[in-house]
């Protein structure tokens, strides 16, 4: 009994530093954050209390409120080319293609690069005088124009491609392995009753695959909250603001503005944000399910 209570305390004891570094890292940095964001800190922070007079300015600037417009914009977009793309490309690896090894790490290269190297790449293929506009016009092409880096309204759309290029690899990879866990007893017998394959997908395989498109849905969600070194690589936020988000509006009040008070209101901002949405996403898909299962 001695023995068992020492092992138990042991595992404690081992578990210690992990909460420590949660507490302290995670948890005591979203608190002061929102502490921060109650007080009129400038370029160091201080305790002089404001109450919500960060926030009143924040929405008020129009910096802000356009970051939020793109970001909605750069966040859809990417997230349903991003599942549409990556599972019709698992379908095709899952069709049993030729040379499927050499497939999927061509289209999975794309992940394994960082997004600033994606926003370079995506910079030097728009660039007119080098890129894609230019190899177009070489074949004799003239009125061919891909100057989506330079116009504000297709500027969203040039960091739409680039991260789409870079994620649809991933949930290809996802989708995958979902659709090669579905049993193959299930494909048989649609097979045998004449179902056609595209009805197998959409009505037996996706809602099959409910768990992996959840999974899939919130590794890009959080990707596209992050959204910082792709929009510097690519566009800077330019042309102007027209693709500005919020993480690049963070970051330039942080250290270019020395404005802690007004940086820390947008951090707590997006925090509410992803657990108004999240908290009640992931309380209807994992935990009803398992206290209805009970």
């Amino acid at each position: 009994m001695a023995r068992r209570q020492k092992r138990s305390w042991g595992a404690t004891l081992t578990i210690v530093p992990f909460w420590v570094l949660v507490l302290g890292a995670y948890v005591g940095t979203m608190v002061w954050t929102v502490l921060i964001s109650l007080t009129s800190s400038k370029m160091l922070p201080n305790t002089q209390f404001v109450g919500l007079a960060q926030y009143t300015r924040l929405f008020a600037t129009e910096r802000w409120n356009i970051a939020v417009h793109n970001i909605a914009i750069f966040g859809v977009l990417m997230m349903i080319l991003c599942l549409v793309i990556g599972f019709l490309l698992a379908a095709m690896v899952d069709s049993k293609i030729r040379a499927e090894d050499t497939v999927r790490t061509i289209i999975l290269y794309p992940q394994a690069i960082s997004f600033i190297v994606t926003g370079l790449v995506w910079q030097w293929m728009m660039n007119p005088t080098v890129g894609i506009e230019k190899a177009m016009h070489d074949f004799g092409w003239m009125g061919f124009s891909f100057d989506w880096l330079v116009t504000p309204d297709k500027a969203i759309y040039a960091l739409v491609l680039a991260g789409v290029w870079q994620g649809s690899g991933l949930i290809m990879a996802l989708m995958l392995a979902g659709l090669r866990g579905i049993d193959q007893e299930i494909w048989k017998a649609a097979r045998v009753d004449g179902i056609p394959t595209w009805r197998v997908y959409v009505s037996i395989a996706l809602p099959m695959m409910r768990p992996t498109i959840v999974t899939a849905v919130v590794l890009m969600s959080l990707s596209v909250i992050k959204a910082y070194d792709l929009v510097v690589a690519l566009t800077s936020g330019g042309p102007g603001l027209s693709t500005d988000v919020p993480a690049k509006f963070i970051m330039d009040f942080f250290f270019n503005r020395s404005n802690i008070g007004l940086a820390t209101a947008a951090c707590t901002v997006m925090l509410i944000f992803v657990l108004v949405v999240f908290t009640p996403w992931f309380y209807f898909e994992y935990f009803r399910e398992k206290n209805g299962s009970r």
